[in-house]
């Protein structure tokens, strides 16, 4: 129980104007009732201190009594049988077991697959996917290959896939890249206005294809700031949208001409291909992502960006539309917990995480943790286990 501050005078008071008849006569002067009054304030504050403690104490012992999210009744029923899947509900993330992957296979026609993490690791293929996608087609299933890395455009993805040995077509591939040229067209941007650009080819590559004007990109790499009295950096009025994107040479000359067209040119939009905390540059570690670049230019404009890339909205209605596919027909297959499953997730499809990229076991098994995938399992290749019960 806690005692506040003002429960503790109350109750100190009341023991005070107790003392007289509890003390020997002679020690009941002013000073010592005052004394004892500071007394039974200090023994008040430490039993309110020590009570606090301990209820922390007893907390960091069993961490799920923070957390009305993570039940503390086991995951499994008396028979050692795995409870039915309850994503989104708090319940502890469940690997999926043998008879969970022949479930989601027979369940959903069409797997949106993340690539970085679970296709591939950086540039090198990832061990029985090629099988993986080879036995998911055989079984009728539609293939969508989703990343938020706007680097490339689907024709540069495309080279990559070609050159890892995997047999998809540019229609299958969905870039952050493509996502942003297509939220241009899908609200008619207009064609006397023109596009800032703070990212790199692939970006300008599906603008070009829309026929989408711009300027910026990867030309303003080299472009310095001389800051001298009475200068006032000009920019473009035609400028209707700065779309933003991973920039590895971004410098402070794009910030500012990108901070001058959102805050000056009426009505101009502030879009962002994703907002990735990281990346995977190397695989030797973690590298800032474009969140980074999309936090200098909010924090200049104080305006908060229109998102095309995952978890965005825009993006999961575009591919459904573009495929023809139901929502309750798609599974989500990805590796990150903040994109890939929050996308599933906020779109009605099933999800499936792999351990094969960002997210650990440990992170997704964490009390913090709050977004739960239906399942998890090792790396997609766990799937091809499925094979076995088709031939069967």
């Amino acid at each position: 129980m806690t005692v506040s501050a003002v429960e503790s005078l109350h109750i100190a008071r009341r023991l005070w104007c107790a003392i007289p008849a509890a003390m020997p006569a002679g020690c009941v002067g002013q000073t010592s009732r005052v004394l004892t009054y500071s007394h039974c304030l200090h023994h008040l504050r430490l039993s309110s201190c020590r009570a606090f403690t301990t209820r922390r104490a007893r907390t960091a012992i069993h961490p799920r009594r923070m957390s009305p999210q993570v039940p503390a009744a086991s995951a499994t029923k008396e028979d050692g049988a795995k409870l039915p899947s309850t994503a989104g509900q708090g319940s502890r993330p469940r690997r999926a077991s043998e008879q969970d992957k022949q479930a989601l296979v027979e369940r959903v026609d069409a797997f949106i697959f993340d690539c970085d993490g679970v296709i591939w690791r950086g540039d090198s293929l990832i061990d029985g996917v090629p099988e993986t996608l080879d036995l998911l087609r055989s079984l009728g299933k539609k293939l969508v290959f989703v990343t938020n890395n706007s680097t490339k455009s689907r024709a540069g993805y495309l080279s990559k896939f070609k050159k890892l040995g995997l047999n998809v077509t540019a229609e299958e591939i969905y870039s952050s890249s493509y996502a942003a040229a297509a939220y241009l067209e899908s609200i008619d941007f207009p064609k006397d206005k023109k596009v800032y650009l703070m990212g790199d080819v692939g970006i300008e590559e599906e603008l070009d294809l829309k026929g989408i004007k711009y300027l910026g990109g990867p030309g303003d790499a080299d472009h310095k700031v001389e800051l001298k009295a009475g200068y006032a950096m000009p920019h473009d009025p035609d400028v209707g949208a700065v779309v933003v994107g991973f920039d590895k040479n971004i410098n402070y000359y794009k910030i500012q001409y990108a901070c001058l067209c959102i805050r000056e040119n009426p009505g101009c939009l502030f879009i962002a291909t994703n907002l990735d905390a990281v990346t995977h540059l190397t695989d030797a570690q973690e590298w800032a992502g474009n969140g980074a670049m999309v936090g200098a230019i909010k924090g200049c404009t104080k305006k908060d960006p229109i998102v095309v890339g995952k978890p965005a909205e825009f993006m999961l209605a575009n591919i459904a539309d573009a495929f023809g596919m139901e929502r309750k027909q798609i599974c989500m297959v990805g590796d990150r917990l903040d994109t890939d499953i929050l996308f599933g997730q906020d779109g009605g499809l099933s999800t499936m995480l792999v351990l094969s990229g960002v997210t650990t076991e440990k992170e997704l098994l964490s009390p913090d943790n709050k977004v739960h995938p239906d399942y998890y399992t090792d790396s997609l290749p766990d799937l091809l286990s499925v094979k076995q019960a088709v031939s069967a």
